[in-house]
């Protein structure tokens, strides 16, 4: 049984830094790997993708302050977060998927059969 923790939420003030894990048991390590975000109101968005050789994609308007990794020795999925903006709040959720032929580059939910139950990032002005 496939089970995908988050931790690692809070808040912090804009300009500040978290980085929030993805715990994983029961996923094998050759799936793709990603991150998704969900404001209050808003629909999810695709924040950021990683594949089993370490290919990731990022969502513009993250690139540059983001960054997914992981350590297949903790079966954990990072994302280290950046010069945070107050329009980066919402609910963090993890994401699992099978590989795909093209690689790990989806930013689409559809693609991503296990979630996580979520971690809050508030970010103040």
């Amino acid at each position: 049984q496939v089970s995908l923790v988050e931790s690692g939420g809070g808040s912090v003030q804009a300009g500040g830094s978290l980085k929030i894990s993805c715990a994983n048991s029961g996923y094998r390590h050759n799936g793709c790997r990603a991150w998704f975000r969900q404001a209050p109101g808003k629909e999810r968005e695709g924040v950021a993708t990683l594949g089993n050789a370490g290919s990731t994609t990022y969502a513009d308007f993250v690139k540059g302050r983001f960054t997914i990794s992981k350590d297949n020795a903790e079966n954990t999925v990072y994302l280290q977060m950046n010069s945070l903006k107050p329009e980066d709040t919402g609910m963090y959720y993890c994401a699992a998927g099978p590989p795909r032929r093209g690689g790990c580059y989806s930013l689409d939910a559809s693609d991503y059969g296990y979630w996580g139950q979520g971690t809050q990032v508030t970010v103040s002005s």
